[in-house]
């Protein structure tokens, strides 16, 4: 039986932030319960966002060629995707928006050309970290994740959502979240 492939997106501005950190937790548990694992930190990529191109692939393939050409089939061939994000502005950081935006051209292959099927269905994981106490930011970003989700294939199963957690490292100091990051690193390998 082949390993279960998870892909673990990190979508801090920040290296080494809160999110990233329960996201390399989460990795880390999946990886020692035999999981293969594979990390993608949006802000080291060079990649633009969605052009909304006139003369669009009907293929649901996107035709601008940076490096979310190395995250489209990496996301195809996983088992589970992770998704970890500090809330911006009551939402998703403008790193993780701008990849997710670049899955429309495979939503209009699916819905509008029905030319593109998802060949293999995934676990969806979200980590958000934010510094407030506001449940409506967290619900807001996890609206934009589970619509991603759905484009991409992948069930919405595990959230990890740490609230008040403000300046690097905070989240260090949260046993809860840092315990909880391992549990879902876990369950899914």
């Amino acid at each position: 039986m082949s390993k279960i492939k998870v892909i673990g997106i990190s979508g801090s501005p920040r290296r080494g932030g809160n999110s990233e950190t329960l996201l390399d937790i989460c990795l880390e548990a999946a990886g020692a319960n035999g999981a293969e694992t594979e990390k993608f930190v949006l802000n080291t990529m060079k990649f633009v966002p969605c052009q909304e191109c006139a003369d669009i692939r009907k293929d649901g393939r996107c035709k601008i060629q940076d490096d979310m050409q190395k995250i489209y089939p990496a996301v195809e061939q996983a088992d589970v995707i992770v998704v970890a994000s500090p809330v911006f502005f009551g939402s998703l950081s403008a790193q993780t928006k701008m990849m997710i935006d670049r899955f429309q051209c495979q939503w209009l292959g699916i819905n509008v050309f029905h030319s593109y099927s998802i060949k293999k269905h995934k676990t969806g994981v979200f980590i958000c970290v934010e510094a407030s106490g506001r449940d409506s930011f967290l619900e807001n970003a996890k609206s934009i994740i589970k619509n991603f989700f759905v484009t991409i294939g992948a069930s919405y199963k595990y959230e990890l959502f740490c609230k008040n957690a403000d300046g690097k490292g905070a989240i260090n100091n949260r046993k809860e979240c840092l315990e909880k990051a391992r549990e879902i690193g876990t369950l899914i390998a």
